[in-house]
């Protein structure tokens, strides 16, 4: 016989293999459960945020599910930025909670399902006869949707006695969407037209297309088209031909290379959502640019597009493939043409900004040189991202996770380090946070440390500012000191927790780098790197977020 918190540990862990999470009242039995029983891998974290965001950070580097738990009430509550963060880059997850009694709420609960829901989440509740059931449900809920889920277990509940743990039938998988109707069809006949007759086609895709899985299609496609390619932030690398591709699109792309995208005559956009950055406020096509988008969603997601192929990524791309092969339409030269290499290039600028402090492109250029090159990327929020977006560039888009920018949150950066360590256990994972994020999810620099260990690296660009705040506002004449930080000694935060601390004042100082890479695994500490840099230099993707505001406030 067994409870009902062993009922959902037992299922839960049949499907998901990685657990973090921080013990309560309203999780106990289940984690006892989890340990003491099943071979799912349990990781503490130390605040309820960095349960959601280190099995968010496990699915963006990964594409495997995980799950996180916390007690109810305030334990609850501290993950709503997580799950909101999740809920809006679609990151699937399952949030296991205790919750209020069925016989009513006491003073300290509040009501879960609507907060849950107030931040796009919905919430399955275990009951006595079907825990089993409901845990099943709520994973395939968040792998068909790609959302995070919460299960919850009200208290009354959890020690139930309901019997043996029966065998339920896993979760089903929806299939690829596929192109199917009518109007799909005569789309794609319409698109496959259009990129025969394109003289300076062009091909950019995103997290999408490489969670359909479609690099070889992808690669097939450009080949056939003879397409210059680019990606968004969360799509490197995910074409396998370099040679022809234009870099990141969007704010963090080389000036070269975004004029260059603006002489397409044909884009198709493949798998992203051309958010407002990817799209540089509207600017990244020429507007005589023909904009077709192939998404799973439902309808175009930027007024710029003029022709739309629901389907898979992978299926259309195919069937793309298959119609350009078929109608034997010559090959065009544009993108023989074009020195990718050369435009991709970004302004590096010298060791040392006006005010004496590191210039933070020179030293994320040197990084992107020392930084081991099985490298993991996970970032936090704030001004300082344009940096490993412009000099570390990804082996592929599940290389490189941005926990926070979905929802413009910072403060998560090193709760996504035992995610990322988790589900990358031969790889060195690289931390990049500001000061500002830095400091606000200080709880688990104790738990990266730890998860991470001599695979770790963690980069600190210290300005000693809420840089973003700053560029936006500051220069505006409004009073910085709320936008200014006392500078922290994150190096020596790090030697308190049981890592490696450099103070970072010039570039010869990141040499540590290659003596730490020379040093055995097992022999060395997470090494975190403090980088005293300027808060002078603007990254070119504020530049344009300054630009638009300033347009938006006149």
């Amino acid at each position: 016989m067994a409870h009902t918190s062993a009922h959902v540990a037992h299922t839960l862990a049949c499907h998901i293999d990685e657990v973090f999470g921080l013990m309560g009242n309203g999780n106990a039995y289940f984690l006892d459960a989890l340990l003491a029983s099943t071979s799912a891998t349990y990781t503490a974290v130390r605040h309820e945020a960095g349960a959601v965001v280190a099995a968010d950070a496990h699915f963006r580097t990964s594409g495997c599910l995980a799950a996180a738990t916390t007690t109810y009430g305030a334990g609850f509550t501290n993950t709503l930025t997580a799950l909101a963060e999740a809920a809006q880059a679609k990151v699937p997850l399952v949030l296991v909670v205790g919750d209020e009694p069925t016989s009513g709420p006491r003073p300290w609960d509040v009501d879960q399902i609507a907060m849950a829901s107030a931040v796009g989440v919905r919430t399955y509740t275990v009951g006595r006869v079907d825990a089993a059931a409901a845990t099943i449900t709520a994973i395939e809920h968040a792998v068909t949707y790609r959302v995070p889920v919460v299960l919850a277990i009200p208290y009354d509940v959890a020690t139930l006695d309901i019997g043996e743990i029966p065998q339920v039938p896993g979760p089903g998988r929806r299939a690829p969407l596929a192109p199917s109707s009518e109007f799909a069809q005569s789309s794609l006949d319409r698109l496959a037209a259009a990129l025969a007759d394109a003289e300076r086609p062009l091909l950019l895709a995103g997290r999408g297309a490489w969670l359909s899985g479609a690099e070889e299609e992808l690669g097939a496609l450009a080949e056939a088209t003879g397409a210059l390619t680019a990606t968004t932030a969360l799509g490197r690398n995910v074409f396998p031909d370099a040679e022809y591709d234009l870099g990141v699109a969007g704010g963090f792309g080389a000036p070269d290379a975004m004029q260059r995208v603006r002489e397409a005559d044909v884009a198709v956009v493949l798998g992203a959502s051309l958010n407002q950055f990817t799209m540089r406020f509207g600017e990244l096509f020429h507007p005589t640019t023909a904009v077709w988008q192939i998404d799973t969603d439902d309808r175009a997601t930027n007024a710029r597009v003029g022709g739309f192929v629901r389907s898979d990524v992978k299926l259309a791309a195919g069937e793309l493939v298959c119609r350009l092969e078929a109608s034997g339409a010559p090959v065009g030269g544009w993108r023989e043409s074009v020195d990718t290499t050369a435009e991709r290039a970004y302004e590096v600028g010298t060791e040392f900004a006006e005010d004496g402090r590191l210039d933070p492109r020179a030293a994320a250029a040197r990084l992107g040189e020392l930084l081991p090159e099985d490298r993991v990327v996970v970032s936090d929020g704030g001004h300082f991202i344009a940096w490993a977006n412009m000099f570390w560039e990804p082996s592929a888009p599940d290389r490189l996770a941005m926990v926070g920018t979905a929802f413009q949150s910072i403060g998560l950066g090193w709760h996504s380090v035992a995610g990322a360590a988790r589900a990358n256990q031969n790889s060195t994972i690289v931390l990049t946070t500001g000061d500002g994020g830095g400091a606000m999810a200080l709880s688990d620099l104790d738990t990266a440390i730890r998860s991470a260990g001599g695979r770790g690296i963690a980069v600190v660009f210290n300005d000693a500012a809420y840089g973003a705040e700053l560029n936006l506002y500051g220069l505006k004449g409004l009073n910085q000191s709320p936008m200014l930080i006392d500078e922290i000694d994150f190096a020596a935060l790090a030697d308190a927790a049981g890592g490696q601390g450099v103070e970072v004042r010039s570039l010869a100082d990141l040499e540590v780098v290659d003596e730490w890479k020379a040093t055995p695994v097992g022999e060395r500490r997470f090494l975190l790197l403090d980088l005293r840099v300027s808060g002078s230099v603007i990254a070119p993707y504020q530049e344009e977020v300054i630009r638009v505001n300033s347009q938006v406030m006149a």
